[in-house]
């Protein structure tokens, strides 16, 4: 069963772009957030 429509979500707003978007954890002070578009530039390529 899939539990994820409960989930708490925290509005942030993206560290790179400055959209506001949603994110389901608590975001640390100091740490960048991104939105799914800028995630996948930050994500690191192996």
């Amino acid at each position: 069963m899939d539990d994820r429509g409960d989930r708490k979500m925290y509005d942030v707003t993206c560290s790179d772009c400055g959209s506001a978007t949603q994110v389901p954890f608590e975001p640390k002070e100091g740490r960048p957030v991104y939105c799914r578009a800028c995630y996948g530039k930050h994500k690191k390529r192996f």
